[in-house]
This record gives structure tokens, sequence and C-alpha cells, in this order.
């Protein structure tokens, strides 16, 4: 009986990270193996999930419909999503909302190197669902707490029981990039207290 293949974990991550993400992987060579993300902080990710502001929304296709929507996090970055005739019900959706919305992301990550050799990370979303506010907070604090732990395991060689490990993807992660895991580790303390600031104006008395 053939079996049914397992879903890929989302992943949370913060879109700062996300963007310094370029170097894909495969892990087979079986052409429908899927294609990963390297995380900076030592995690692969063949699907994300993410949730923050719908910003922008634009149809950027030439013969048929090819939807862009900008979403930011806390912190102010951005992640861009595309979806067209083979994404409809995230391109309906792309079109039918209104920006600024909150809404959740689950997609997968893809790389697309430009004519100057930059590598640009988008996201292919799989569905879109607009969200209140207090869903955007969930996530910001489990995506921190996510962070976090991968940054732990990243510093200090250990799983995420604090056992000793030899950890393939931040070995690969240290290989494949030259950047400062404190820069997400202030990502984190960034978006916390960005729903700090925001707990403390919603609770201003009205002027």
């Amino acid at each position: 009986m053939a079996t049914t293949p397992t879903r890929e974990v989302a992943r949370r991550v913060f879109a700062g990270e996300f963007n310094d993400a370029t170097y894909t992987f495969k892990e087979s060579d079986d052409e429908r193996a899927p294609v990963y993300l390297l995380l900076p902080t030592g995690e692969r990710a063949n699907r994300v999930f993410l949730v923050g502001t719908l910003m922008e929304t634009e149809d950027v296709g030439d013969d048929s419909e090819y939807w862009q929507g900008q979403v930011i996090d806390p912190n102010g970055d951005r992640y861009y999503m595309y979806a067209g005739q083979y994404q409809p019900d995230a391109a309906s959706m792309l079109r039918e909302l209104e920006p600024p919305a909150y809404i959740s992301v689950v997609g997968k990550p893809r790389t697309y190197e430009t004519d100057d050799g930059e590598v640009n990370v988008s996201v292919r979303p799989e569905s879109i669902t607009e969200v209140d506010a207090a869903t955007r907070d969930r996530w910001v604090v489990e995506t921190a707490e996510r962070t976090l732990d991968r940054i732990g395991r990243y510093t200090d060689g250990t799983d995420g029981d604090g056992d000793a490990a030899v950890d393939e993807y931040v070995a690969m992660a240290e290989q494949e990039y030259d950047l400062p895991i404190e820069d997400y580790r202030r990502q984190v303390v960034e978006a916390l207290e960005s729903l700090e600031d925001e707990e403390a104006v919603a609770a201003e008395p009205d002027a």
C-alpha cells in the first residue's frame, strides 16, 4: 500500500533571519525530494509559518494574474510572497484583502538569483488567513522562543534538551553563512519589546 508523504513542520522565523537564508539543499538525489532552506541559526525549513501585517498587494503578472504580497513583522522587516494560477486560493486572498491586515501564511520558501548574483528569498503561500492581533502576538512570542532555542543549539552545541549533540544543520550553517548569530537574538528582543510597547500604548487612558 502506498504511503502518504509526511508534511514537513512549518518553521516559525522572523523576516530578518528568513531574508538572510539564501542557501537551499536537498537530502536526496530523488527528483521529487524536498528542497530545504537553511536558516542561519542552524535549522532546515521546507515550509514556514509566519504572521504579520499585510502592507501591500500588487498584481505583477504579465499575461496572467501573479500576485505579490508584502508582510511586515514586528521588527519592520518584510517577507515577500508570490501566488499565481498554481496557488489559486492564496492568489484570491491577495486579490481580495485590503491592507493593512493581520494575516497568517503557511508556505514554501523559494530562492531566486538576480542578474547581479544576489539571492532573494520569498514565500510561495499554500494558505493565507486573516487573523486578529492576539493571534499575531502569540506568533511573535512563539517565534521568539523557537528562535532562541535554535540560537541555543547553535552556540552551545546542544540539542533542545540541553544534551550534547552534533547538529548537522548547525555545522552546515556555520559553513554556508558568515553572519553574527547575535543579530537574531537582537531581533527576538526587539520583537518582544515591540509587543510591550503596543500593550503600553493600548493601556494608556484616552486623552
